[in-house]
């Protein structure tokens, strides 16, 4: 069992830069791979970023690519995700995952979900 703890949004301008937090429960962080997504209003939750157990493989959708970077320390049992350059089309909640496959894009192949947190970018 693996518990997700988001934390960072907040309400920005374009052009500014966030910097999310999911801590895990538990010890076997480093077993997951983890994942973040999002979801807008009447929106469905899509892919954001990814990142193996080792942190050394990481994939993007092509709307963050360049943009937003996704890390993480497995003694802290912490995943990351710094965005910059933020637009008002990123604005969503924010979610981060933990899958047991090396890694994925695929929300249901994720099997822990934290709580969300708002990201909302407006001038």
């Amino acid at each position: 069992q693996v518990q997700l703890v988001e934390s960072g949004g907040g309400l920005v301008q374009p052009g500014d830069s966030l910097r999310l937090s999911c801590a895990a429960s538990g010890r076997t962080f480093s077993s997951y791979a983890m994942g973040w997504f999002r979801q807008a209003p009447g929106k469905e939750r899509e892919f954001v970023s990814t990142i193996t157990r080792s942190g050394y493989i990481t994939r993007y959708a092509d709307s963050v690519k360049g943009r937003f970077t996704i890390s993480r320390d497995n003694a802290k049992n912490t995943v990351y995700l710094q965005m910059n350059s933020l637009k008002p089309e990123d604005t969503a909640v924010y979610y981060c995952a933990a899958t047991s496959k090396l890694e994925s894009t695929i929300t249901h192949e994720y099997d822990y979900w934290g709580q969300g947190t708002q990201v909302t970018v407006s001038s």
